[in-house]
């Protein structure tokens, strides 16, 4: 059974626009890969952070949200991991009826913003 997840990266500052374009449908492809349905995604762009991560005070966030097997999680996140472009990142599962609303309205509001 499939669950719900959100995941959100933060790509180094000193990427191009192509390289950060590139990074990002890499990771696409690698949650895709491993089983998981990209639903809706957030492109958040340049922001400050909240405390410097390896000399960088800035960084670019990308938020996807997708439907996958728990089991691709971790080939998701070892990819993440051996990622020299990708300083920080995090994965949420919704689980509850609550939570998976929640889900399912943030999903929605991101593929809004993007249209």
């Amino acid at each position: 059974m499939s669950k719900h997840y959100e995941t959100m990266f933060i790509l180094k500052p000193t990427l191009t626009e192509e390289e950060t374009v590139a990074q990002i449908d890499s990771i696409k492809a690698i949650i895709e890969k491993n089983g998981g349905e990209i639903v809706a995604t957030d492109d958040m762009g340049t922001r400050q952070l909240a405390y410097e991560i390896e000399k960088n005070k800035r960084g670019y966030y990308f938020v996807a949200y997708f439907k996958g097997e728990p089991s691709g999680i971790k080939e998701i996140e070892r990819n993440y991991r051996i990622n020299e472009n990708l300083i920080r990142f995090i994965f949420i599962k919704y689980e509850s009826k609550k939570e998976i609303a929640a889900w399912t309205k943030m999903s929605e509001e991101a593929a809004k913003k993007a249209n």
